[in-house]
């Protein structure tokens, strides 16, 4: 008798003896078929990106296919309800953003998934934090000077989000009551619109991710006065924090992409799958192929998630009720 027939004639005398339930046994040569990663956004932007370099470095570790299913819609709630709703057994994937988390319980009246409740998570992946940039038209070199443009002329400095109730909207939300200033909403649909928009001058400023912007920045269409993360970016060495321009440490919050599971699913299985990614995003070349979308790899504990999320449903609870966002 093989090492392997006989590692299976005693799993299957335990489970029959009760000492082990076959769950349990599942979990010792975890991942045995395919895996699904459902994104709940479409191909080709950070979301995406995040998903298929993990996905792909998984498969290499594990030997099985991950396959990638892009499930966009409602600001992320699709492909998030999905997950939640999936079998508990660690085969079925959520790659979902802060946002869907922890801004959409504000926005919908009846989401079909509760964040804090509904999902193991497995650890943030990446974050994108935002340059907030000006037209070169409106005379603002420094945060300094947007300030006191806007005090002087309230409401008539516009600013370009990327829909109602996006990170972008409420950041701009934010920072008017910080600042005690009145830019004006102008909402489109997307991140390159809304770039679009600044650099031709028909909103005077906006908010996205370095890659995106600096091309507009070294040809001077726009300026960047700051950025929202903790320290500098190397794309933008010249660009002060937000903390360091004097608009507050948190007041532009970064987006981020994380991973979970449907609720239930095994520990251990839950603290592998943490690990791994954590181990995948701190290789050289994973870093290097974020870094051209303007994402860092974070790699946090499912513990460190679920407290960003819990966080993160109260603080924009409070921002959307009192922007006066009316629930759908």
């Amino acid at each position: 008798m093989t090492s392997i027939h006989r590692k299976s004639l005693a799993a299957a005398i335990l489970v029959a003896l009760g000492l082990v339930t076959p769950a349990l046994h599942a979990q010792t040569d975890y991942p045995n078929r395919p895996m699904r990663m459902i994104v709940a956004f479409p191909p080709g932007a950070g979301a995406d990106l995040t998903a298929r370099t993990v996905a792909q470095k998984l498969s290499e570790a594990y030997g099985q296919p991950v396959v990638v299913d892009n499930r966009a819609g409602a600001n992320g709630s699709v492909g998030t309800d999905a997950v939640s709703k999936s079998a508990p057994d660690g085969y079925t994937l959520l790659l979902t953003d802060r946002g869907a988390l922890g801004i959409n319980p504000s926005l919908y009246k009846k989401l079909p998934y509760d964040p804090t409740r509904d999902f193991d998570y497995i650890g943030i992946a990446t974050v994108g934090a935002y340059v907030l940039v000006a037209n070169a038209a409106i005379g603002a070199n420094t945060l300094d000077d947007l300030v006191r443009l806007a005090r002087a002329k309230p409401d008539t400095i516009n600013y370009a989000s990327y829909g109602i109730g996006s990170m972008p909207h409420l950041n701009f939300e934010a920072l008017n009551q910080r600042l005690g200033i009145k830019l004006t909403h102008v909402p489109y649909k997307g991140g390159a619109p809304a770039v679009a928009a600044a650099v031709a001058g028909e909103v005077g400023v906006t908010i996205a991710t370095p890659p995106s912007l600096l091309g507009h920045i070294r040809d001077g269409r726009v300026r960047a006065l700051a950025i929202g993360a903790p320290k500098r970016s190397p794309l933008l060495p010249n660009v002060p924090t937000m903390a360091e321009a004097g608009g507050g440490d948190d007041t532009l919050a970064f987006t981020f992409f994380g991973f979970a599971a449907a609720a239930g699913s095994p520990r251990p299985v839950i603290a592998k799958l943490s690990a791994d990614i954590k181990r995948i995003l701190a290789q050289p070349d994973v870093a290097e192929r974020l870094s051209k979308v303007g994402l860092d790899p974070f790699g946090s504990t499912p513990e460190e998630m679920l407290d960003t999320v819990k966080r993160d449903v109260a603080r924009f609870a409070k921002l959307v009720s009192s922007i006066g966002i009316q629930p759908e």
